[in-house]
């Protein structure tokens, strides 16, 4: 089951990105990667909310659930593994998994596709796709680092919300701008949530 709200598939320049949020902390990661690509209107957006997804949202925003799903332009049900996103068939430009819980990233690292987030997951890695995983965790035993290490070996990529202060950041709006918008930047799509570095200026202290 999903719902569309706009769409954009008759565009042939479109980009269809599938964002799922699973149920880490750090939803607003999510939300504010969902923001700033809707933004694009060469961007079509397709949603994976899991269970777990929905209550963190609303236990750490003052998002409410459909309002995060008015972000996307197709909205999936994460049961629903006959959907579209199940099918390497069904092009895309790749997918980011933001906030990812460690559960998540578990099933992508041994292929164990039981809800559509991991499927679609599996789905880009298997052709080929980039595969985002903004996993947020900490502290991080053996067992977790040892998930992350096979995730990475077939081919998907860690981006933990690990934030730069080379940039000064003033608020919590900064922290989590810096690392959405290395994520786009990794996605090859464009950002202006950040400037990039040019280098400072500041000559270094001899003290």
């Amino acid at each position: 089951m999903y719902h569309r709200t706009v769409s954009r598939r008759g565009d042939q320049g479109a980009k269809r990105v599938v964002v799922g949020i699973s149920g880490a902390s750090g939803s607003i990661y999510g939300i504010r990667l969902l923001e700033h690509l809707r933004k694009d209107p060469t961007i079509e957006i397709h949603l994976v909310l899991s269970a777990s997804g929905k209550r963190t949202l609303v236990e750490e925003t003052d998002h409410t659930v459909p309002q995060v799903e008015a972000l996307g332009h197709v909205v999936y049900d994460n049961r629903d593994l006959g959907a579209s996103l199940a099918s390497g068939s069904f092009r895309t430009a790749g997918m980011v998994i933001i906030p990812c819980s460690i559960k998540t990233v578990s099933a992508l690292a041994n292929s164990y596709a039981d809800t559509l987030i991991a499927r679609a997951g599996d789905v880009t890695l298997k052709e080929g796709r980039p595969l985002l995983a903004v996993v947020r965790e900490t502290p991080l035993h053996a067992g977790h680092l040892k998930q992350m290490l096979a995730f990475v070996e077939m081919g998907g990529i860690l981006l933990p919300p690990m934030p730069a202060f080379y940039q000064r950041p003033r608020t919590v709006d900064d922290i989590v701008n810096q690392t959405v918008g290395r994520v786009l930047e990794r996605m090859g799509l464009g950002q202006d949530l950040v400037p990039e570095w040019t280098g400072g200026g500041r000559a270094p202290s001899r003290e």
